[in-house]
C-alpha cells in the first residue's frame, strides 16, 4: 500500500508553489518589502515550514498574531525580523524583547508593559505603533494618537525602546475601489507624518494586506504583508481566481475512502436522514468530519473528487466521516477522495468550499484540524 493510502487523511502542502507565489507578490509589491504571515500555523499549512520557504523565496520578516506564535518560531531557529501584534495585558513581553521580536503597541497600557519589561530585560525593545485608520479593531484612535506618539518617543529617548514601525490594517481592500480605501490612506498618512514630525523615525511603514498589495499599489509603503495571497486563495475572488493573480493553491486537502457498500432504494443516509436513497446505489465512507475542521453546514453541499467525478456529501457531515453517493459507480477502499486542491485534476478548490459552506477560503484552510497530518512536498 503506498504512503497516501495508509494516512486516514492527510493536507498536502506544496511548498515550491508557496515559494512561486511570494515571489509573484514580491513582484507586485514593487520596492516594498515583504512580511511573510503564518500566523494560525500559517493559515493551517505549518508555520515553520511554511516560514522557512517564505524567506528562501525573498520574504524579508514573519508575521505573527501572538507572541507565543512568534516565539515558536525563534524556538525553531528563524532568525529574520519577526513581528507579532496582538497583544493583552501580563504578555510576555519580556520573552519576546529577548528574543529580538518586533512588538505592536496600540494604546499606552501596552507601551508602559513594553518598557517595564525592556527595563527587566536590559535591552531595547524594538516597537511598531499602530493607528486605528478605520477598522475599529486594535490600534490608536487618531484622537489618542499624539500621546501614544508623545510617550514613545519619551521612550525612545529613555533607550528603553525603538519605534522601528508605523502601521495600520484595511477594513475593505478587498473590495477595490470601496470609499474606505481612500479614507483610511489619508488617515493613516496623516499619522504617520505627525509621528514623524513628533521625531519618530520608522524602518518600515505599513498597511497593506493581501487584497492591497494585489490591487491598491500606493498603499505599498515600505512593506506589504501578504497572508492568504501567500497560500495560493484568492483574497477577493469577486475580482479574480488565484490564477488570475499569478498564484497557485498550496493545500490539497485527501482521505482514503474507509468503506464502499451496496445499498438499496430509500435507504436513510448519516443522522436525521437528511438525505435518503433515489435507488439502489453505491455508497463510499471518507473518513473526514467537523472534528478535523469540515464544515457541518456544507452538509448536503459540500463537493468531493472520488470515483472520477465530483460529487456532493450525502446527508449531514458527522464528526469523523461523511458519505457520498456514488450512484453506482465503483471504487475500492483505500481509493483517493480530494477536497480541495489548486483543481488541475478537475478537483474543487478551497473557494468552492467556501460557497458551499457560505463563509471565505480563509476559513476553510485555517480549520483543519490538528489529527490531518500535514504533508510538506517541494522542500
Amino acid at each position: 500500500m503506498n504512503e497516501k493510502a495508509s494516512l486516514r487523511a492527510r493536507a498536502e502542502i506544496d511548498l515550491a508553489a508557496l515559494r512561486a507565489n511570494v515571489r509573484e507578490l514580491r513582484a507586485r509589491a514593487g520596492g516594498a518589502q515583504l512580511m511573510a504571515v503564518v500566523k494560525s500555523d500559517a493559515y493551517g499549512h505549518g508555520a515553520v515550514p511554511c516560514a522557512r520557504a517564505a524567506l528562501e523565496a525573498g520574504a524579508t520578516w514573519l508575521g505573527t498574531a501572538t507572541p507565543q506564535e512568534a516565539l515558536a518560531l525563534r524556538a525553531a531557529g528563524l532568525d529574520s525580523r519577526i513581528m507579532c501584534w496582538l497583544w493583552t495585558p501580563g504578555g510576555p513581553w519580556r520573552e519576546a524583547i529577548e528574543a529580538d521580536v518586533d512588538v505592536s503597541v496600540s494604546g499606552l497600557w501596552a507601551l508602559r508593559e513594553v518598557v517595564a519589561a525592556a527595563a527587566e530585560a536590559g535591552r531595547t525593545a524594538r516597537i511598531h505603533l499602530k493607528a486605528d485608520t478605520g477598522l475599529g479593531r486594535n490600534g490608536c484612535q487618531p484622537a489618542d494618537w499624539p500621546e501614544l506618539v508623545a510617550e514613545a518617543r519619551t521612550a525612545e529617548e529613555s533607550g528603553a525602546v525603538r519605534v522601528t514601525g508605523l502601521w495600520s490594517h484595511f477594513a475593505c481592500a478587498d473590495e477595490p475601489g470601496h470609499p474606505s480605501i481612500a479614507a483610511q490612506l489619508t488617515v493613516f498618512r496623516d499619522m504617520v507624518a505627525h509621528a514623524e514630525k513628533a521625531g519618530v523615525e520608522p524602518e518600515v511603514r505599513h498597511i497593506a494586506n493581501s487584497p492591497a498589495t494585489l490591487t491598491v499599489p500606493e498603499s505599498h509603503f515600505d512593506l506589504v504583508r501578504t497572508g492568504i495571497a501567500m497560500y495560493g486563495i484568492s483574497p477577493s475572488p469577486e475580482l479574480g481566481t488565484p490564477a488570475d493573480f499569478g498564484l497557485r493553491p498550496v493545500m490539497t486537502l485527501a482521505a482514503s475512502v474507509a468503506l464502499v457498500k451496496q445499498v438499496p432504494a430509500g435507504h436513510g443516509i448519516s443522522y436525521g436522514h437528511h438525505y435518503t436513497t433515489p435507488a439502489e446505489t453505491t455508497l463510499a465512507l471518507v473518513p473526514l468530519g467537523y472534528a478535523d475542521g469540515i464544515p457541518r453546514h456544507a452538509s448536503g453541499r459540500g463537493p468531493v473528487l472520488v470515483a472520477g467525478r465530483v460529487r456532493t456529501i450525502a446527508g449531514r457531515v458527522a464528526m469523523d466521516q461523511f458519505v457520498v453517493d456514488l450512484e453506482g459507480d465503483l471504487t475500492e477502499p483505500g481509493a483517493e477522495a480530494v477536497l480541495f486542491g489548486p483543481g488541475d485534476r478537475g478537483e474543487p478548490t478551497a473557494e468552492d468550499w467556501a460557497v458551499a459552506a457560505d463563509t471565505i477560503a480563509y476559513e476553510i484552510v485555517t480549520r483543519i484540524g490538528t489529527r490531518v497530518p500535514r504533508v510538506h512536498v517541494g522542500a
